[in-house]
């Protein structure tokens, strides 16, 4: 029997009561901030961290948001549009008032209220299914959600356990991050080696290039039970693709006008809020089609694709930042731009020595199954399973977790 166990059997041997969240914590206001007030503030180092909806944050100076509720204690954030999700933060912040955001007198009841709210995301996810063009929840979903509360001491237990798994989780992914950084220094030395003997080419003749387009969304004919991948921007998360999020049918493809293209295509994003930051490039190993988002290349003979797609993730950055338009309400390439962008191109034979040693590279980043990025995702997995069976107490107020369950944990349930 765990700590855990033992202070449940001790405090609550007949179970947990379970109340709403606005019985429980302090709802706090946001602020009305608008998109102008937002292009308005320059500063990105401040002490005031401002949640803008979505994945956006800026830091900002208080004197730059002078009319702010700022919130200065420790509080669990509720995304509630577009992107679903709950934050927990310690520092000075404020909000759009889209959202809202709880506290506590006590730290601890704030890091547990985050960590049932993230337990319980898909739920709060399914709430918000088919309110308009973007996901939104309404306040009554946060409001009105009935949470265990437990004695205090077992609250800290938890909040322990679950602490030490995210922390430990947060050390792989440190470590990985510095290996990718690593693997992209080497991967440009490799490219620009002077033995190489490359020539220097355009973008514009790596192949011919395509865009894509979406067949009407009204017509379900163009899209139940489709079965050929149709990419956009949402499924450029990986370096080479497994498969896309939606699929078109015969149909779409023939009445659309829609282009199939061949397994070995190169994909990358042209039109999106991702190119803030990154210029996102995949290699796709299934015949494709793509969205009007998109463009797609394929290789003309005597280059190897994926050659190619290495030479493009390498420079990606200055591709992004030399092309990028400026204004504009959805951010985009001048794919003029990148076209006349140049790589360095060496002959056939050295491309596929240089694709061996690359992809080596890339499977040991990248690679779910494999070293580094395979632990963090079965931590990531096993975390999940433990952070529900810590939440969840049966009648007779006990975790779900077994005696030989515990037995095969390590010192963080201790």
């Amino acid at each position: 029997m765990n700590k855990l166990d033992e202070l449940i059997q001790e405090l609550c041997p007949n179970g947990v009561e379970y109340k709403p969240v606005k019985e429980v914590y302090r709802r706090l206001r946001g602020t009305p901030i608008t998109a102008a007030k937002m292009k308005e503030i320059e500063s990105t180092d401040g002490d005031v961290r401002i949640f803008a909806g979505g994945k956006t944050v800026i830091d900002a100076y208080e004197e730059d948001i002078p009319n702010a509720n700022i919130t200065r204690v420790p509080a669990v954030l509720v995304q509630s549009r577009g992107v679903i999700d709950a934050v927990y933060y310690e520092r000075p912040f404020t909000f759009k008032n889209e959202m809202w955001a709880y506290t506590h007198e006590n730290k601890t009841a704030v890091k547990f209220l985050y960590y049932v709210l993230k337990n319980n995301m898909g739920k709060f996810r399914e709430a918000a299914s088919g309110m308009g063009s973007l996901p939104q929840i309404s306040l009554k979903v946060t409001e009105d959600f009935e949470m265990p509360v437990p004695p205090l001491e077992v609250q800290r237990e938890i909040v322990r356990i679950l602490d030490n798994f995210t922390e430990l989780t947060a050390e792989l992914t440190a470590e990985l991050t510095a290996r990718k950084k690593q693997y992209e220094y080497y991967r440009t030395k490799l490219l620009e080696r002077p033995e190489n003997e490359s020539k220097m080419v355009s973008v514009a003749n790596l192949g011919k290039w395509s865009g894509g387009k979406t067949p009407s969304t009204a017509n379900k004919e163009f899209w139940e039970n489709g079965t050929i991948p149709w990419i956009s921007s949402k499924d450029m998360k990986a370096p080479t693709l497994e498969d896309t999020e939606d699929h078109l049918t015969e149909k779409a493809l023939d009445e659309g006008g829609m282009a199939l293209l061949p397994e070995g295509t190169i994909a990358v994003v042209t039109r999106s809020g991702i190119l803030k930051h990154t210029f996102p490039v995949a290699y796709v190993p299934f015949k494709t089609t793509v969205n009007q988002d998109i463009k797609a290349l394929v290789v003309k003979e005597g280059i190897s694709s994926r050659y190619v797609f290495h030479a493009l993730q390498a420079y990606a950055e200055n591709i992004r930042k030399s092309t990028k338009k400026q204004g504009g309400t959805v951010d985009s390439l001048d794919f003029q731009r990148v076209l006349a962008y140049e790589i360095p191109v060496p002959a056939l034979d050295v491309q596929n020595r240089l694709v061996n040693v690359l992809d080596n590279f890339d499977a040991i980043c990248s690679d779910l199954k494999i070293g580094l990025p395979a632990e963090i995702e079965a931590r990531k997995k096993q975390y999940e399973l433990y952070r529900e069976q810590l939440l969840t107490f049966a009648e007779g107020g006990r975790t779900i977790l077994t005696d030989r369950q515990t037995d095969r944990q390590t010192s963080i349930m201790r």
